[in-house]
């Protein structure tokens, strides 16, 4: 059982509820059909503040940068997010009233892993207004039922990489999904850059997995060239061989290509990133809009292709996984 008394905080340590965005170098879509796939957080993150009120209800307050009309169609899955995750850690609204705030620096786009941030951070704060002492695990789990506001069955690895951080192998199964970091040998440079597009998770996932069922064959033999793929992937990153990383990328995206996840603006995306110097580039994330990402070997090329990228799409940011 839970406290519910009333919280007083002069000053709520928003800090301590950061949760970060991330990117999928291998696996979107794959990744729910229980194979591995690499996700590396980025430095970006979510944060909330949490104030008990008075009067019964929720308040959100949603600060958080995002690319256009994202919060406005995401708005009735972040109310349920939010209530699902709530409820899993016990706390009541029809009880006591909950205020909350978010913010950070984290734009919010299609394929950054917002969603996640925004229910992860949510869970820090409980953890933090209620003086509990939740594990990060439990700080996952809180993350992941929240996620099934957003995505209907999330595959987890979004709020895994929320709350855990770094560069992750991530592996879903019937139980608890196995991931371990990564040490890297080098440090991984990235721009991503937004189309502007905001897709819905649970409608594109949908989608694949009808593809699946009406071709199960098809999907089989796809899926068994991805997970060869990301063995191959996992051991570049080890070695810290870009080429190899960025050929894998570009391969990657073909694979999406021909799960009818990507589109024109991001296909535009991918080619004039390889046409700036990136070594490899593909679609990130729930596709259909959303986000690219390119693999830059060194900070010149990076700084290059982010200028080239800047020419086309909405928003682009430079981050390296370390």
């Amino acid at each position: 059982c839970y406290p519910t008394t009333t919280f007083i905080m002069t000053s709520f340590p928003v800090d301590q509820t950061r949760a970060f965005g991330k990117l999928i170098l291998f696996g979107e879509h794959f990744v729910v059909y229980k194979v591995p796939a690499l996700v590396g957080a980025v430095s970006a993150y979510t944060d909330c503040k949490l104030e008990y009120t008075a009067e019964p209800g929720l308040e959100v307050i949603d600060n958080r940068p995002a690319v256009p009309l994202y919060k406005e169609k995401k708005m009735d899955e972040g109310i349920e997010a939010i209530n699902l995750t709530l409820t899993h850690l016990g706390v009541d609204t029809k009880k006591r009233g909950v205020k909350l705030t978010f913010g950070g620096d984290l734009t919010c786009a299609s394929g950054i892993g917002a969603s996640a941030a925004q229910v992860v951070s949510l869970a820090r704060a409980v953890n933090i207004a209620d003086s509990r002492s939740l594990s990060e695990d439990e700080i996952n789990a809180a993350g992941y039922e929240g996620e099934k506001g957003y995505h209907g069955t999330p595959s987890g690895i979004d709020n895994t990489a929320a709350t855990f951080g770094g560069l992750l192998r991530f592996q879903r199964t019937e139980g608890a999904p196995i991931f371990d970091k990564k040490t890297l040998v080098s440090p991984i440079r990235i721009v991503y850059a937004s189309t502007g597009i905001t897709a819905s998770t649970t409608e594109v996932v949908g989608d694949v997995r009808s593809k699946k069922e009406a071709d199960e064959a098809w999907f089989a033999d796809l899926i068994g060239k991805y997970t060869k793929l990301c063995e191959e992937g996992q051991k570049a990153v080890e070695e810290g061989d870009m080429d190899k990383l960025g050929k894998l990328m570009n391969l990657n995206h073909e694979y999406l290509q021909e799960l009818t996840v990507s589109c024109k603006e991001l296909d535009d995306l991918v080619v004039a990133a390889r046409a700036a110097g990136a070594v490899g580039a593909k679609m990130s994330g729930t596709g259909r809009g959303g986000l690219m990402i390119a693999l830059t070997p060194t900070e010149e090329i990076q700084n290059e292709v982010a200028s080239a990228l800047e020419k086309l799409a909405p928003q682009v940011w430079k981050t390296t996984f370390a």
